[in-house]
Order: C-alpha cells, then structure tokens, then sequence
C-alpha cells in the first residue's frame, strides 16, 4: 500500500506517530487532504461531499507545524485536518449556509462553541461538508445528501442512500478527504450516514457538547457530535468538543458527569458480561441481506460474551414518527438565528427564506419547502397546548418509559439498533447512541450497529463499542477508483 493510500484511512494515533518522527507534516497531511478531494469530490467518484475548503488551511497547518517545533508538545488533534458541517458557523473565509442558498452568501461573525474547542485543540479546519438543506427539516421528500447550494452528496461505497444529514460528514471521512469531520444531529442525522457510509458517530447526550453558533432546529433535540473511521478517533475528538457554555444553557447539566479521558479503561473484552438489549421489533423488519448480517452480528456479540436480552416493549412507532416539537421550535430558533446575520444576507426570518426561496422554484425549489410553510404556521412563542404536551410526552415515552424503563427493568448496559433505526427515541430522550461499522451486503451496501444508552452514558458505549470494532474488524475502505 502506498503512503497516499495509507494516509486516506491511518488512524489519529498513526499519524501523531508519524508526524512525531518528523515523517510527515500538519502541512504536509493537509495538502494530502485537498488532493485527495480534487481528485474524487467533483471529478472522478464525484463524492460532492465537501462544499467549500477554507482559504486559510494550509496556512494553519503550517503555523501548527512551527507551534509543535516550538514547543515540542502536542495533544492528540493538532495538525489534524477537520471538516466542519455547512451548519456550524465559523469566523473566517468560509460561508455557514445549511445548503441553502438564501444563506448563500452568510458568513458568521463568530465561531461556534465548537469550531472554538477545535482550534484549541490544534485542528485544521479545512472546509465545510455539503449537507441535507436545513437538516433535513425542509420538505417532506427531500433526499438524503441533496442541497440546493452544493448539489447531491454520493456514498463512497455506491449508488447507495447515503444517509443524512450529516451526508457529506460522513461521505469526507469514508472517502479519506479528512480524518476527522463534525456533524449535527437532532433525529437521526450523525446515526444515519455513519450507518450508511461505514464510519464511527457519536450522537451525544443533548446538553454535553453545546448548540451556540449552529445554525439550529429544535433546542430540545439538536446536538452536533464527531465522525471518524475508528470509535477512538471518535472518542478523542468527542473529547476535544465538551465543555460547559454559559450561552447554551442545557450544557451546565453535563457537570457531575465530566469524563476526563474517554479513552481510559478501553478493553477487547469490553462485552465479556455486558447486558445488551435487542430491540426485536428493529431488527424483525430487515430485508433478508440486512438480516443476515445482523444474525452474524448478534453472534459475534454473544461469541465476545454479550448477554443478548431480547426487548419487546420499548416504545410505539407512532410517538417515534410524531415530530410535531421540531415543527413548533423550529421557527423561533431560527429566527433568533437569521435575526443575527449581517446585512448582505438576504434573509432574516422563517418568512424570508419561504419568499426567498418561492422566488426562484426551478432552482431553490427542486424538491419543495412544505415543512418550512407548516413551521411558518406556528405562532414561534412556544405556547400552544399541543406543544407542550408533545413536549411531556416526547420525555415521557422516550426516557422514563422508554430508554430508562429497558435498561433498569432488564438490567441492561445498553440497548442495540440495527443501523439508524430506533433513532427517534433516542433523539427525543436527548440520549447518547453510537453508530459502528458492522459488515457489507454481497452488493456492498454498508451496515452499522449502533448502541445506546442513558442520559451522559457515552463513556459506556465507546467502551462496547471499541470492542465491537477491534473483535470484528468489519469496516473496509471503499474504492473511489471503482466509482463512476
């Protein structure tokens, strides 16, 4: 294998080993990075994944080279290039749209939390990942990866739904054009295309990484959490992220639950004794490839010595289904957001992007904005009745009879899902859940397994879901060359 090839998959530690050796430069692996998307995001595989690079990444990564020559010290993440999703704001070149192109020409004119403790922690923020247009959260048959400004996001591994809508997170990383990508989530959205794409998400605990500068949906639900290629890679850069915000209030909940190394106490046999409840109702509906590999999956489970305790009563499909929060949150989020853009937005309300966007159909329009327009219906003050009960209900269902009520009624240390589904309980509960790679249908479709658990249980899940990977080994690179 050659030294490009090995750098689209070498791992964190691999390359601090090798940069600490002085084999390779944060430079060095950032020019790597952007010839690798020249090559497969617009030509060749066509991956679309990432929608603009930041004019400044080789010019950072040069100063994080001469700040480790300087000091001889660095932490895990510095010189390591990082793609950032098109919804999380960043004081620099670079635009923050959501895939929109009423936000086409929006740039922020401050970091978000995040993007903040990643330029701590030395990353390179190399470019924005294209992304499912408003999350997702703006017509009811918009496809998974597709967005107005930046087009249609490809699976690295097909003609394969590639999830979303973190899609180009997802596809960046699968597809080597950085080891390291951010991605939101508010149902779904880090689970689904690390499913679909063969990579590691973490889905967070709402409240342990904070919201403040991403473009939002529904304060209640939305988290933004790492993909990687490995579950440690993930667990470090999950790491880096955390941190209490005084402007984003539900983070001050994370103290008395602080982790100081999610790394510590990772073991191979992790599932020797660990209690893991299989939602039946998930994996009875697969189509017979999928079922298969989940068969092989659960075995390989029970083989690393996993109790596999079959859970039937868990929570109804129709309290999963019902979105009728993010409807009514939705609009006073984002106009507190759009209330803060500069003046050469041209939007600054929910009703601005509708008229925006009505304006010119053909082209912002290819798939609709009904979601939108039901949202615009709300009164945006948080005081319907419906609301509020969906509110109670949604916490109700999903943690104390939901989630919480299957892991102390079976004494289970966590809950297992094919792929993404069952996300929606997770998301509404505001419950931790992390997605691995599993195996590959005989066409290649990609297959994950996601474990979830309680309220700041992360550390828990990395735990047996390290052990998960290194027993099985199921993920394998996908090959750009191949792709048309």
């Amino acid at each position: 294998m050659g030294k490009d090839s090995w750098l689209d998959n070498a791992s964190l530690r691999d390359l601090q080993e090798v940069m600490q050796k002085g084999e390779l430069t944060a430079e060095q692996l950032t020019a790597h990075c952007l010839r690798r998307i020249a090559e497969h995001n617009k030509c060749g595989a066509g991956i679309n994944a990432v929608l603009e690079i930041n004019p400044d990444a080789m010019q950072i990564a040069s100063a994080m080279d001469a700040i480790k020559r300087m000091t001889g010290s660095f932490g895990p993440l510095h010189g390591i290039p990082v793609l950032l999703k098109d919804n999380i704001n960043t004081a620099d070149k670079m635009h923050t749209s959501a895939g929109s192109l009423a936000l086409a020409t929006h740039m922020a004119g401050q970091d978000a939390f995040v993007a903040t403790r990643l330029r701590r922690a030395g990353a390179v923020i190399l470019g924005k990942a294209n992304m499912t247009e408003w999350a997702n959260f703006m017509t009811a048959n918009m496809p998974n990866g597709y967005s107005s400004r930046g087009g249609q996001v490809k699976n690295p591994y097909g003609e394969f739904n590639v999830g979303g809508s973190s899609s180009g997170s997802a596809a960046g990383v699968a597809a080597g054009f950085a080891p390291l990508a951010v991605g939101t989530e508010t149902s779904g959205s880090i689970l689904s295309p690390a499913h679909s794409c063969s990579v590691v998400g973490i889905k967070p605990t709402v409240g342990l990484v904070s919201r403040s500068g991403i473009i939002p949906i529904a304060h209640s639900q939305d988290t933004p959490g790492p993909i990687a290629r490995t579950v440690v890679d993930a667990a470090i850069m999950l790491g880096a992220m955390v941190g209490v915000d005084d402007t984003d209030p539900v983070t001050i909940t994370q103290i008395g639950h602080e982790v100081e190394d999610y790394l510590a106490d990772l073991s191979l046999d992790a599932l020797q004794g660990a209690r893991l409840g299989l939602v039946r109702q998930y994996f009875a509906s697969l189509d017979a490839p999928r079922a298969a590999i989940y068969d092989s999956t659960i075995a390989a489970l029970t083989r690393l010595g996993a109790v596999i305790v079959e859970v039937d009563e868990y929570a109804s499909q129709a309290k999963q289904g019902d979105y009728k929060v993010l409807l009514y949150e939705f609009k006073p989020n984002i106009n507190a957001y759009l209330a803060k853009t500069g003046p050469f937005v041209p939007v600054h309300s929910l009703a601005d992007v509708i008229d925006f966007n009505s304006r010119d159909p053909a082209v912002r329009l290819k798939y609709g904005q009904t979601v939108l327009a039901e949202s615009l219906e709300t009164s945006g003050t948080l005081t319907e009745a419906e609301y509020i009960t969906s509110l109670q209900e949604n916490r109700l269902y999903c943690r104390e009879q939901g989630v919480d009520l299957a892991l102390t009624r079976d004494r289970l240390d966590a809950l297992v899902f094919p792929g993404n589904a069952g996300c929606g309980i997770a998301a509404k509960a505001g419950y931790p859940s992390v997605t691995v790679p599993a195996g590959y249908t005989a066409e290649g479709r990609p297959v994950g397994l996601t474990f979830t658990g309680t309220a700041y249980s992360e550390h828990r899940l990395i735990k047996l879901a390290y052990a998960f990977e290194q027993n099985t080994k199921a993920r394998i690179a996908p090959s750009l060359g191949s792709q048309q």
